[in-house]
């Protein structure tokens, strides 16, 4: 909560004083900071920060530093901080920024959040209909691509203690999908996916590791073109929900990196029409959403 003061400042509302010696402040506009805290006085490191002015347009953005400090700049006027960090409850306040003016909100304490409630124990699945299953890579000397695996299945077995949770996963290589006919048939071929002779994607891992609030580790592992790989997904759990129907589900978005070499996909050819090769390291991008098993 927005309010706290150091030493002999005020106890609530804010506190205008003169830019730090040496800052210089462009006319029309004024300096704001605060320094982010939990609740035990520790300061929180890349916290995000977003100042907003009346009209809701962000100002300024970013990550609070080392030491837990914001320190902004920007014209006169009437803005709202918000200060977001895992773990904890969203933070957000009034702060008024008066031309050639330093307004310090000294210490914003970040309460606790409670974390979400966890799947019951049994056994889950994935749902199709609200997953997704994307991924990111460039063109080298090109712009990204984005696409995604349509067809797939899986199954998540929640364990009394979530940490000895599994989950297993089988995605149908031949159905990847970048929107371009020409390129998804070159990803399907002996030259990368290989699906004739790789005809799916698995994924298994045994490993859940709590990381800290919403955050979870889920190290399993890869097979991909035949090679096996331990690969981490960092996994944000979103919590329970009900569908249409009423019934329970579960939601979370996990992101990792993957690197070709790693899985023997080296060919170097250049595509018909112009079109380069892809880079050394693509994106995942998972969306998933999981129900109990029927």
């Amino acid at each position: 909560m927005f309010g706290r003061w150091l030493g002999s400042r005020a106890k609530s509302g804010t506190q205008q004083s003169s830019g730090p010696v040496g800052f210089p402040v462009p006319q029309g506009a004024g300096m704001l900071s605060c320094r982010v805290l939990d609740p035990v006085a520790e300061p929180v490191r890349r916290a995000d920060f977003v100042v907003t002015d009346s009209s809701g347009r962000k100002a300024v953005g970013g990550e609070t530093d080392p030491f837990g400090n914001v320190v902004a700049t920007v014209p006169a006027g009437e803005y709202r901080l918000a200060v977001t960090a895992e773990g904890f409850t969203p933070s957000h306040g009034s702060v008024p920024v008066t031309e050639g003016g330093h307004t310090s909100l000294g210490d914003v304490v970040l309460r606790v959040a409670q974390p979400p409630q966890l799947p019951d124990p049994g056994e889950w699945e994935i749902e199709p209909a609200h997953t997704q299953i994307g991924f990111t890579a460039r063109h080298i000397g090109m712009a990204r691509i984005h696409g995604r695996f349509n067809t797939f299945a899986g199954a998540v077995r929640i364990a009394d203690r979530m940490e000895n949770s599994a989950m297993h996963v089988v995605i149908d290589a031949s159905s990847i999908d970048t929107n371009v006919r020409m390129r998804d048939d070159h990803l399907r071929s002996g030259d990368f996916l290989d699906v004739e002779r790789y005809p799916t994607l698995e994924f298994y891992s045994e490993r859940f590791v709590h990381r800290g609030g919403a955050r979870w580790g889920v190290t399993g592992a890869l097979t991909l073109h035949g090679v096996s790989r331990t690969v981490t997904l960092d996994t944000r759990y979103l919590g329970l929900g009900n569908g249409i129907e009423g019934e329970t589900r579960a939601a979370c978005r996990a992101t990792t990196e993957l690197h070709r070499e790693d899985f023997t996909l080296t060919w170097q050819t250049m595509l018909a029409r112009g079109i380069a090769v892809v880079g050394p390291s693509i994106k995942i991008e998972m969306d998933i959403q999981i129900v109990p098993k029927g």
